[in-house]
């Protein structure tokens, strides 16, 4: 393989207010930690606005919320955030649904794209999703966006200049756009080498699995099997 090639680039889809996306990601580092050729994965994030149209800050309980989202009764919805807490616990991901406070995502999602170009893209995404998952962030508030991306490493004038602009705003739309014309409904959606595509938020040992085939499945280097003579630049043998 050639320097270009020898990246595995992993892209994924997700959104920071999605307990599953916070649990694929974990899952992924844990299949990482497992993979021979770690030091060879790019991961990038994408956009993805599991509700484009909602406020900055929304009233209410993340119960009925998520109730009133999906039809279904308070019971059934708890249901839901048990198995999810019960599933974040076993990958190391402490979700506190007591705390939440729903709110739209756009401004993060443009702060996740500034970090993309600063170099610490990661790094911003972990602090948004753990923001409003563990620490009950509103952020589709301003300033807390504004404060969650400073903690994270980012500059705060270069902040302050993204939020009074629409600086990014074209980045997370043209991820949406290329979700949607991989017909992506749901997050997180994994695309490992442009060519291999995973849905939701796998075990560990599935996302391992996908990156050792992927990995197998790429061009050898090239084997020379016998030798003869040759010309080169000092002359032949």
């Amino acid at each position: 393989m050639d320097a270009a090639t020898e990246t595995l680039r992993v892209d994924i889809w997700s959104d920071v207010v999605c307990p599953w996306c916070a649990i694929g990601k974990a899952n992924l580092d844990a299949a990482l930690g497992e993979f021979a050729h770690s030091d060879k994965v790019e991961i990038i994030w994408h956009s993805y606005e599991l509700d484009p149209t909602a406020p900055a800050a929304r009233q209410g309980n993340y119960v009925g919320m998520l109730a009133k989202k999906y039809g279904t009764s308070p019971e059934e919805a708890q249901g839901m955030i048990d198995r999810m807490t019960a599933t974040g616990v076993e990958c190391g991901v402490e979700f506190q649904f007591d705390r939440v406070q729903p709110g739209n995502t756009f401004d993060a999602h443009r702060m996740i794209h500034l970090g993309a170009a600063r170099g610490i893209q990661t790094q911003v995404k972990e602090r948004f999703l753990r923001g409003y998952l563990s620490e009950g962030e509103a952020i589709g508030l301003p300033e807390v966006v504004e404060r969650l991306a400073i903690d994270a490493g980012l500059d705060a004038d270069e902040v302050a200049a993204v939020l009074t602009t629409d600086a990014f705003a074209d980045e997370v739309r043209i991820d949406e756009a290329t979700a949607a014309s991989m017909q992506v409904t749901g997050v997180p959606f994994f695309v490992f080498d442009r060519r291999l595509a995973v849905a939701g938020a796998q075990p560990a040992e599935v996302l391992l699995r996908v990156l050792d085939r992927v990995w197998s499945e790429r061009e050898p280097a090239l084997d020379v099997l016998i030798e003869g003579e040759v010309c080169g630049p000092e002359g032949c043998d």
